[in-house]
């Protein structure tokens, strides 16, 4: 097998784990085909195309979140990851563990690691490196790295919820949510919210996005009914898709261009978290993007009705 045929094989892992520790499709993406650059300009062959190439885009991966950690201190408003429709990636062995740590939550999770921790976390707990692989990716030692993911175990597990809806109540109730969102039915969407529900938007200060979270089952039902409803008016539409393993939907205008992702986060029978990324810079890689202020507007004047 040659090196290009051999890079090929192993590209759907390399881009699994380079998302899980960045967060971004696009940098994912960077990763990897610098991580092809360094292998392709490598004068030898490795015993193991897996492991120098898992090691060094995990390396990459760590040099750029580091940087990019900065930028995110800057970040206008949430930020949240950006969207994936599906993960590359497949090992039935390990289904549970990659569904899971592809999820905006276990993300989001993610974020509150260092970028070492990180790293560590996903080689060995989603995708099952020996510590002996791991130590050699990082460049640390294996007892280092037993204890980088002892604590970043520790971290990952207080922030989790106890009680997780399985694959199938995800799947009813948001086939239920998004029938009760097309009719704008405040009631139907209400009965499905946990009390404390909250909707928080990641705009990142360049589209129009929500102001502040919006919190409670009365409160989030409402608004989503009638922000629907408007957008009804100028024919944006919406197709539930599976978004980071999670229920969710891509909402388009007329067009068919992208305006933003939405997911749903479900908890003990009920939605607890509704996340909706607009950001135009996060969507690029799910197709053409919509301009968001240029509907925004447009909305606007339909409110006002002709002159």
């Amino acid at each position: 097998m040659g090196k290009v045929e051999e890079f090929e094989e192993l590209r759907p892992l390399l881009f699994s784990i380079a998302y899980r520790i960045l967060g971004s499709v696009g940098e994912a993406e960077d990763a990897v085909q610098e991580t092809w650059l360094r292998f392709d300009g490598s004068a030898t062959r490795p015993a193991s195309a897996k492991a120098y190439l898992s090691a060094t885009v995990t390396r990459i991966a760590i040099d750029v979140l580091r940087s990019a950690r900065v930028r995110r201190e800057e970040y206008v408003g949430p930020w949240f990851p950006e969207p994936l429709l599906a993960d590359p990636y497949e090992d039935p062995a390990r289904a549970v563990e990659l569904a899971d740590s592809v999820s905006m939550a276990a993300l989001l999770l993610l974020e509150r690691l260092s970028p070492l921790e990180r790293a560590v976390f996903v080689l060995r707990e989603v995708f099952g490196f020996g510590f002996d692989e791991v130590a050699s990716a990082v460049g640390r030692s294996e007892s280092a790295c037993r204890q980088l993911v002892v604590r970043a175990r520790r971290h990952m597990q207080a922030g989790r919820p106890r009680f997780e809806a399985d694959r199938q109540e995800r799947q009813e109730l948001s086939a239920r949510f998004f029938e009760a969102l097309r009719e704008g039915n405040v009631v139907g969407l209400q009965e499905l919210l946990s009390a404390d529900v909250a909707l928080v938007g990641d705009g990142g200060g360049k589209a129009p996005a929500l102001a502040r979270t919006v919190v409670g089952a009365v409160n989030v039902s409402r608004l989503l009914a009638a922000t629907f409803a408007r957008l009804g008016l100028v024919d944006v539409t919406f197709e539930a898709r599976e978004v980071n393993g999670r229920p969710g939907a891509i909402f388009r205008d007329r067009e068919g261009k992208v305006l933003h992702a939405l997911v749903l986060e479900v908890l003990d029978g009920r939605i607890r978290t509704i996340r909706t990324v607009i950001n135009p810079e996060k969507l690029g890689h799910l197709g053409p993007v919509a301009d968001a202020w240029a509907i925004h507007h447009e909305l606007k004047r339909a409110r006002r009705g002709p002159n």
